[in-house]
């Protein structure tokens, strides 16, 4: 197939992806997420000097367009889709590639530290029902892989969270389908539903040191999308889709589809506080709005940032941004800092993430919505891609990896 030939199957793809995305049934509001795809390749449109220096880290492949039927089979068979983790000059060259297995995705890539090391990290296995079914990985500088570790159960780690700790632990996401009396929530007594754990693994012995099951301390009523993923026959209530560690060592957990984050005692499990859903914590002063959302972390001791996806794929509430939220835990107020949105007005229905850069900038990664951006403090966009198609997650990094 020439060029010429792959661009244009490329652009009736793009199309066909408009037409699920935009179609008025896949919707129960009219304000419409952005298409998963923004353009033909890694095309650089923004590259200020005042951007941070480094390279740009993202997982290619079609697990951005998973929840959205159809979506991935038409863009599995593309070359320019194949899975891949990813490195770039932020000039937009290709500096490395690591490609899995046929028939394996990658996710959630990035450079992390272990045992005083930098290392390469990704997630690989199945994507199935909007969540994984594989392991983790590290790798040396070379790529070169010295770990691989599952969470227990068994479908073993799932894609959305794979983060070490400076003392050798690993936080890391998995999904079960268990049994579940689903009456509450307006399903079936004898249903199948996702539970969504997150394990926190000593990494050198494989040790388990903690199981916390989204099912054994949320109740369903707190779901805010109690029905089926698409194409799906299970329901997901919880959706977990982040772990970090709080200022004082415990858990802070994202559930997409409770809209809510919670901070949940490292040692003991139980939830000390959760913010936004039906029965935050917090009162919620003006501007403190998000549904759906991805990657909560903190980004100072009282400053929690996020990932707002205000939109699911079937409900879309507005833009997508990414915001700062300081906590006073004393009080059990919570005020908005400030909110970044990109120019384009883009809505992210999957994915997302945010990165505070050493220059004090933030680079962004807009799942779903398929671009990559840096912006200043004051909001300033110094820095954007747009991309083939959407990533789970981007980071950038002082280094890249050596052959």
């Amino acid at each position: 197939m020439n060029v010429l030939s792959r661009r244009v199957r490329r652009a009736a793809v793009l199309s066909a992806v408009c037409i699920v995305l935009c179609a008025p049934s896949a919707l129960s509001a009219p304000l419409l997420p952005s298409p998963p795809v923004a353009a033909l390749a890694y095309t650089v449109t923004v590259n200020e000097p005042s951007g941070a220096p480094g390279y740009v880290y993202y997982s290619n492949g079609v697990s951005a367009a998973a929840l959205v039927p159809g979506v991935a089979q038409a863009l599995a068979p593309l070359p320019a889709v194949a899975a891949a983790n990813i490195v770039l000059d932020k000039a937009g060259h290709e500096v490395w590639r690591y490609t899995p297995p046929p028939g394996q995705d990658v996710s959630n890539f990035r450079t992390q530290t272990y045992q005083g090391k930098r290392v390469l990290t990704w997630w690989q296995g199945s994507t199935v029902a909007g969540h994984g079914s594989g392991a983790d990985y590290i790798a040396d500088e070379h790529g070169n892989i010295i770990e691989k570790i599952s969470a227990p159960g068994i479908s073993g780690s799932d894609v959305h969270e794979f983060r070490l700790t400076e003392d050798g632990r690993a936080l890391i996401t998995s999904y079960e389908e268990v049994s579940a009396d689903l009456t509450a929530i307006g399903g079936p007594k004898d249903a199948k539903m996702f539970d969504t754990v997150a394990s926190v693994v000593d990494v050198a012995s494989k040790r388990v040191l903690l199981r916390w099951s989204a099912a054994e301390h949320v109740p369903l009523t707190d779901s805010t999308e109690p029905g089926l993923l698409p194409g799906a026959s299970t329901y997901d209530p919880f959706h977990m889709n982040s772990i970090a560690l709080d200022p004082h060592g415990d858990l802070v957990i994202s559930l997409r589809n409770t809209s809510t984050v919670y901070d949940v005692d490292i040692e003991t499990g139980e939830i000390n506080w959760q913010l936004g859903g039906k029965r935050s914590s917090f009162a919620l002063e003006p501007g403190v709005e998000f549904a759906f959302q991805h990657d909560a972390e903190f980004a100072d001791p009282t400053t929690l940032r996020l990932f707002d996806n205000n939109s699911s794929g079937r409900t879309t509430l507005g833009l997508s941004d990414v915001q700062w939220i300081r906590l006073d835990v004393d009080a059990g107020r919570a005020s908005l800092l400030r909110k970044q949105v990109h120019p384009a007005n883009l809505t992210a229905y999957a994915m997302g993430n945010a990165q505070t850069l050493p220059n004090g900038n933030t680079l962004v990664g807009w799942g779903s919505a398929a671009h990559i951006s840096e912006f200043t403090p004051s909001g300033q966009l110094v820095y954007d891609a747009a991309l083939p198609l959407g990533t789970y997650r981007a980071y950038l990094s002082e280094w890249a990896p050596s052959a």
